[in-house]
């Protein structure tokens, strides 16, 4: 009703809610019936890089927005840790072995697969607490709203406290994760078949049972971006059997629901038959597969519709929260219904599941309406109203913006992996990226033509977000053209040319987009360092969770272990992570242009790593207001660098 009859709109970057008076009458009631039983929400890492510093006005907010976008499955994964403690306590655990094990709070995503121990703990006890407190919430309101919360499980690992209370007990430890060595991931798993298995298992899940009632759906994921120790099928039967079996010790009607990321990211491990011989290790339809990246690499198709467990078709879209404009808009809009033609296809529904929020409102608006559809869309005019609702008002240099955009950056054909490597936001070096999958001149006239719009939309919020992306995206294209220009200058040893690209790069173009994004909330650093430190009780807790979040969106871990998986486009980020870092850079050129002297990227990357570090510790206070008119820097810019 409010959609389609208000013309109104809700989305992460605002609303625009403006009623009609009198409000339209229906002639008949209206009816909605989804083609599917489920429309899920969520990814695991969201909790980490998205949902990490909430409180409990955000979370009512975006379960709001959830049962108004007809969602009715949803991970209920906070506070799991308090649980854990008091579970590991039990056992017999002493409490610097526990903080031994739990990261600190922006990287708990990765502690709850096993993936990561120790790094940016330990969880100081106020941490626990707050999160029951949102926990108990959180669960209480999307069950009064018709929701089915999925509670987390037991997937097998165990701190290595477990060893000294239990010697005989049958555990081996994983290999290192991602580019982590051993001090800091090498998690310890129990062997399926040894008795603890079910003890802790059933343990843990009573416990949480007891503190937040049940829905009857749990999440457990063992080999998350981890090899098993052995691919014997009988061997990985065994592990979904026992992991499946202590889930019903607990809980007799548990039906597990688990990410199916493991089969597409290691495909050469997960032939037919070890991912036939995980599923079955779990009888049919008591298990759930989120298709985790089913518009760009679906497994579905090449695992006979996963054996015969029910599944669930879902667009990734995001990785690590990264802003860019970015869209597989004609693999989401054919993507569901093929897969519901599929031969003896088990989808039960569809699923948004990016690793982080906030970004391209459109995709997510798009595919949460493609979960209630019989068919595709008719893109351009479903898009061209999309502009009318999130405005407020038609309006046509708007409407003509969406439709450029849909057609370019929102249109990734192919495998599309939505990651940022704009040299932006990536470190310096002479061999970057700046392929773009569109057409860079559709960009730059959207970008103009929403400009011209202002006058008429200006006193929109979500028009001034919009516009705010335009032009950050259009400033990471120009960043690009600067840098091949750079290099070019610098392969060709011509040194004005060179100060020159630098210097525009530099000491202009970086600073305003920087003041650009610190004319909007939602594009500040300051938020983001806020947020976390007002979850903190004390002094020194608020410094823990500020360097948490510094180091997240930055180096990824003690030594830059995945640097800039999680970058951001937010003020004062700009200027002072990627924008110090391409001075150096610009300056390092310069210099051997000048001494005759080679550049080597190893001694680079040397220097700017005490450069990005420095960052992390620089106890710089960002604001979280924001400072500037947005339409008019966008002005300016367009003015200096529109093409």
């Amino acid at each position: 009703y409010l959609r389609d009859f208000c013309g109104c709109h809700l989305s992460w970057s605002g609303a625009q809610l403006r009623l009609p008076d009198p409000l339209p009458l229906l002639r008949a009631e209206i009816r909605a019936a989804a083609p599917g039983r489920y429309r899920y929400y969520q990814n695991v890492c969201a909790q980490s890089y998205s949902f990490v510093w909430w409180d409990w006005a955000r979370w009512e907010r975006e379960i709001d927005w959830m049962a108004l976008s007809g969602i009715n499955l949803a991970p209920a994964f906070a506070g799991q840790e308090a649980v854990w403690q008091r579970v590991y306590r039990n056992l017999g655990l002493n409490q610097s072995e526990i903080d031994k094990y739990f990261t600190g709070p922006a990287f708990l995503a990765w502690n709850r697969m096993g993936n990561l121990r120790r790094w940016a703990g330990p969880l100081p006890p106020a941490w626990h607490l707050k999160q029951l407190y949102l926990q108990y919430r959180i669960v209480e309101r999307m069950r009064s709203l018709g929701m089915t919360t999925v509670l987390p499980a037991f997937a097998g690992h165990v701190p290595q406290g477990i060893l000294r209370v239990f010697p005989r007990v049958n555990a081996t430890r994983l290999g290192h994760w991602s580019h982590f060595d051993c001090t800091y991931s090498c998690t310890y798993l129990l062997d399926p078949e040894d008795p603890m298995f079910q003890v802790i298992g059933t343990l843990f899940l009573k416990e949480l049972i007891k503190e937040f009632g049940t829905d009857h759906v749990y999440s457990a994921d063992t080999f998350n971006e981890m090899t098993p120790l052995s691919s014997d099928p009988a061997y990985l039967s065994r592990v979904s059997n026992a992991i499946f079996r202590s889930m019903t010790g607990a809980d007799p009607k548990a039906l597990w629901l688990m990410q199916g990321w493991l089969f597409q990211h290691q495909p050469d491990f997960w032939q037919p038959a070890q991912v036939r011989a995980l599923l079955h290790g779990v009888p049919l339809g008591r298990m759930i597969v989120l298709d985790l990246f089913a518009e760009s690499k679906p497994v579905y198709q090449w695992t006979e519709s996963f054996y015969g467990q029910p599944f669930i078709w879902c667009m990734l879209h995001n990785f690590g929260g990264n802003h860019g404009l970015f869209g597989t808009v004609e693999a989401i809009n054919h993507g569901p219904f093929a897969a519901r033609r599929f031969p003896n296809s088990t989808m039960v529904g569809t699923g948004l599941v990016p690793e982080g929020i906030e970004q391209n409102d459109m995709v997510y608006e798009l595919m949460n309406e493609l979960g209630w559809r019989q068919e595709p869309l008719d893109l351009p005019s479903w898009v061209t109203r999309y502009a009318e609702r999130r405005y407020g008002a038609p309006n046509a240099a708007a409407a003509s913006a969406w439709r450029l955009l849909l057609r370019s950056v929102y249109n990734c054909t192919g495998v599309c992996v939505n990651h940022n490597r704009s040299p932006l936001v990536r470190r310096p070096s002479l061999h970057m990226d700046t392929e773009l999958w569109y057409n860079a001149s559709d960009l730059y006239e959207a970008w103009r033509l929403l400009l011209s719009a202002g006058a008429e939309l200006g006193s929109s919020p979500t028009f001034l977000y919009d516009l705010v992306d335009v032009t950050r995206q259009a400033a990471q294209q120009l960043v690009s053209d600067y840098y091949l220009s750079i290099r070019q200058a610098f392969q060709s040893h011509a040194l004005p040319e060179l100060l020159m690209a630098g210097g525009v790069l530099v000491y202009d173009l970086l600073p305003e987009l920087d003041s650009l994004l610190s004319s909007h909330s939602l594009f500040l650093l300051g938020r983001w360092l806020e947020n976390a430190r007002a979850v903190a009780t004390s002094d020194r807790e608020a410094e823990q969770y500020e360097l948490n979040a510094r180091n997240q969106v930055t180096l990824w871990g003690p030594s830059g272990n995945i640097l800039d998986y999680a970058n951001k486009q937010l003020g004062g980020l700009v200027l002072d992570y990627y924008g110090v870092r391409w001075s150096l850079f610009v300056s390092v050129l310069v210099e051997s242009l000048n001494s005759g002297r080679p550049f080597h990227q190893d001694q680079f990357n040397q220097a700017v790593y005490q450069v990005e570090r420095g960052f992390i510790y620089n106890k710089k206070h960002y604001p979280a207001v924001p400072a500037g008119d947005t339409m008019e820097i966008s002005r300016k810019l367009f003015l200096k660098y529109y093409p």
